[in-house]
């Protein structure tokens, strides 16, 4: 039976604002405006950041934090982004589970993506009661990213099959190829996180040396402790500049262990097969991998500005998303390949 219109479209509309709730989560982190409305989920106990200089000098007003009601908006248009892609993620899962005979989404995949909904809510009430706590914030972004090659897995699949063909990809090193390829990513992805979290991309201000030299002091002792004080704000960061140091050379080893892994499973699915989706899917992640590559590099090279660092999140859901439509077609293939040949 043939899948209704409305639900491709429900599928990549969640695929496309899962993105810019992504985005605009790194945009709210870099412009230091988490804190900006520390209670949740509203604002200040109000839905919007109107009157949010009225309110935060009431007595008994939360005021750790300075009100700013630019700021605030910032927070609070994520909120409301991220409360609409949760609520088409709860549809995706009652149809899921009203119409069990219809394929569209299976009900373990719809019942996964509403708990990491819901846990993506928890830690980004969390977030905000924590202070900006490193651990928080890195798990806030892995699950965000997490959710986004869900949603990515969930559009490629309900979307209009593609042409038949023959594809000649050796069918059990490329999809385990792509898929390392896709774990060493997301590892990245985690990495850039508590890089983030701990404020330590500015603790090497040049490329491709650091501070000057290949290896400055670092502290590894201290760089990836996740347990931190209770109580603490740590917008800004709280480590010494060694720990930031080991934590930013870190970040830049496994960024080149992540890019030889990419190129290896692109490099092969070029290769080895004629197909046109495998091969678009390999051409995207080598683009997006070069593009992310650029930015970093340029965002060291101009003093870390807010737009590049927002666009250098930006570049890693691209990626990821780039990634994941890799290994699906090519699992695809290989296994219709393996299907044909039984």
């Amino acid at each position: 039976m043939a899948l209704p219109v409305w639900i491709r479209r429900l599928a990549f509309t969640a695929l496309v604002l899962c993105f810019v709730v992504v985005v605009l989560g790194a945009y709210v982190r870099l412009s230091a405006a988490g804190l900006s409305c520390p209670d949740w989920p509203g604002c200040y106990g109000a839905p919007t950041p109107l009157g949010i200089a009225q309110d935060a000098a009431a007595p008994g007003a939360l005021s750790h934090v300075a009100p700013d009601v630019g700021k605030a908006w910032r927070e609070m248009i994520h909120r409301y982004a991220a409360g609409s892609l949760a609520l088409i993620i709860v549809i995706l899962a009652v149809l899921a589970a009203a119409k069990p005979g219809r394929r569209m989404i299976g009900l373990p995949f719809a019942c996964a993506l509403l708990v990491i909904v819901i846990l993506q809510a928890s830690l980004g009430m969390l977030t905000v009661t924590l202070r900006l706590t490193p651990l928080i914030v890195t798990l806030h972004l892995i699950f965000g990213m997490t959710t986004l090659a869900l949603l990515a897995w969930l559009w490629l699949s309900v979307r209009k099959p593609g042409r038949a063909g023959t594809p000649v990809v050796p069918q059990s090193l490329a999809p385990r190829l792509c898929l390392a390829a896709l774990i060493i990513l997301g590892m990245q992805i985690a990495l850039g996180g508590w890089t983030s979290s701990n404020y330590a991309a500015t603790a090497c201000p040049d490329f491709p040396t650091c501070q000057g030299r290949w290896w400055p002091p670092s502290d590894y002792a201290h760089a990836f402790v996740l347990r931190r004080v209770a109580g603490l704000n740590y917008e800004g960061g709280t480590l010494a500049e060694p720990a930031r140091v080991a934590i930013q050379l870190t970040h830049r080893l496994g960024a080149c262990a992540a890019t030889l892994m990419l190129v290896l499973a692109a490099g092969l699915t070029l290769r080895r097969t004629r197909l046109p989706g495998p091969r678009r899917a390999a051409w995207a992640v080598l683009a997006f991998l070069l593009l992310q590559l650029l930015i970093a590099v340029s965002m060291i090279e101009a003093g870390f500005p807010l737009w590049l660092g927002t666009a250098h999140n930006a570049g890693a859901a691209l990626l990821l998303l780039a990634t994941v439509a890799l290994y699906q077609v090519v699992r695809s293939e290989s296994a219709a390949s393996a299907g044909s040949s039984g």
